[in-house]
């Protein structure tokens, strides 16, 4: 191609436009980064835990920590995390069996494994406050 000739190339990927995934990828790869994200969360939990065996003064102190609003909103993302990454996992455990694993089965088991981790964090949330 001679110098200076332009390209019907793109130069600038949109990656919400352009580089679309497919339902399931999405669910996916929401699987992954719940679970990078329990591996912050469980250091949280152990802190709290640790408190409260501490000492009767510590599960007090504990008791005070999760009182604090900043406290339970991290503890409603560790739970939501938690809840979809259970629910995505056993998906991911049937689909090891072949279970639902067409696209038309796979779209539906993530639109399914979603609503019931959003009902679990809601109840989690209720259950917080």
């Amino acid at each position: 191609m001679a110098r200076g000739m332009k390209t019907a190339r793109p130069v600038n990927l949109s990656l919400s436009t352009v580089m679309s995934q497919p339902l399931p990828a999405i669910g996916s790869i929401t699987h992954r980064i719940t679970g990078v994200a329990l591996f912050a969360g469980v250091g949280l939990l152990l802190f709290l835990l640790d408190r409260s065996l501490a000492s009767p003064q510590g599960l007090d102190d504990a008791r005070a920590l999760l009182a604090l609003p900043l406290v339970k909103v991290l503890m409603l993302i560790v739970l939501a995390t938690l809840a979809y990454h259970t629910v995505a996992g056993i998906r991911h455990l049937l689909l090891d069996f072949d279970v639902g694993d067409s696209l038309e089965a796979a779209r539906t088991s993530t639109l399914i494994t979603f609503a019931v981790a959003a009902i679990l964090t809601v109840l989690a949330g209720l259950w917080l406050w």
